[in-house]
């Protein structure tokens, strides 16, 4: 019994226990550590810079640059299609048609017959190749051309006769150029555009009523209008002396503005937003050529550094009003004015034209 209980013993049974103990203890030391590594690589990145070592910070484990697991990292930034090399041209219509362009010109093809629509605005818009800027070239509906396949007639019936696809081989032909893509709209669309970027403000450059629908009243200077108010504003031509002319400059006004309202809206500002602007209303628009939702993303997204205030707009030239020789009232065309826009567009050089 005083063998067990002796000092030596009680001495060797002190010195193994500690050293169980500092085992154990390098044990939960190490395990720590490896939790603290596992921690550090899962763990989101903080919002704010950690403070240095200097400032008085415990010290910790860096994980180096690469090391982050895919799940951590941010997703990359939203890539839309640019536009194609060289300069562009789009061509925008607007339908007078009462109803759904889209579903008339379906019926329109499954019967073989026409959809009965013309075209209240034709405006081709150049970008050329720099991206600096944005022309507009307004073209009068009443304009007499020679429209493929059916002769003499005025332009706007080409909408009739065979739909966007006439609308753009008649001022292409007309104007000797390609037309990279166009859009389509009609009055219902329209509205919901404007009314889906919460109104527009329209410089209108006198005051007048409308002689159609609600017969909005306009005052000179900028107008915030609805949809209803702006359709009225971009459609009304009694109401000036000099009719169709007025119109189409209170049409480009109207393009001014819808350029203003997308960049200052802060839909431009980024990709996701353009798209997401995009995406609502493609659906309801008639677009040819190969332009399809992302496209025409990228289009919008591509102009957002071009400034409204810097776009030129320009109506085709035309030598006055007549009749055609079946009595229609008419524009008639100035054949070498129009030669000298198709040059301009050929070169790309619509800033050297005067004005």
């Amino acid at each position: 019994m005083e063998k067990w209980l002796s000092a030596e013993f009680l001495k060797s049974l002190l010195h193994g226990r500690r050293a169980i103990v500092t085992a154990l203890a390098a044990v939960l030391v190490l395990g720590t550590v490896a939790a603290g590594i596992l921690v550090s690589i899962n763990r989101p990145a903080a919002p704010a810079a950690a403070p240095s070592s200097s400032q008085g910070s415990e010290p910790g484990i860096t994980v180096p640059p690469g090391s982050l697991l895919k799940a951590d990292r941010p997703p990359p930034p939203l890539a839309l299609p640019g536009l194609p090399s060289g300069p562009v041209n789009v061509l925008v219509i607007g339908s007078d048609i009462r109803g759904n362009a889209k579903e008339a010109a379906k019926q329109a093809a499954a019967t073989g017959g026409q959809v009965d629509q013309r075209s209240d605005m034709m405006m081709l818009m150049h970008i050329p190749a720099d991206r600096k800027k944005v022309y507009g070239i307004s073209i009068m509906r009443d304009l007499w051309v020679d429209i493929p396949g059916y002769g003499g007639s005025k332009i706007n019936a080409s909408l009739q006769f065979g739909g966007p696809a006439l609308v753009e081989k008649t001022i292409g032909g007309l104007l000797q150029t390609k037309i990279t893509y166009s859009v389509m709209v009609d009055f219902n669309t329209f509205r919901d555009i404007v009314d889906g970027l919460g109104g527009i403000d329209v410089n209108s450059p006198a005051d007048f009523t409308a002689a159609v629908d609600t017969q909005h009243h306009f005052t000179k200077g900028v107008n915030h209008l609805n949809g209803q108010a702006a359709l009225e504003f971009v459609r009304e031509r009694h109401a000036f002396p000099d009719g169709d002319y007025q119109r189409v400059r209170n049409q480009q006004e109207f393009i001014r503005a819808v350029m203003a309202k997308l960049r200052n809206s802060g839909i431009l500002k980024d990709a996701g937003k353009t798209l997401a602007f995009i995406t609502k209303v493609a659906p309801k628009l008639i677009l040819d050529n190969g332009l399809d939702v992302m496209k025409l993303a990228g289009l919008a997204y591509a102009l957002r550094g071009i400034d409204p205030r810097t776009a030129s707009f320009m109506t085709l030239p035309t030598a006055g009003t007549g009749t055609s020789a079946d009595g229609q009232s008419i524009v008639v065309p100035d054949y070498n004015g129009i030669a000298q826009v198709a040059d301009a567009l050929a070169k790309d050089r619509m800033g050297q034209l005067p004005r």
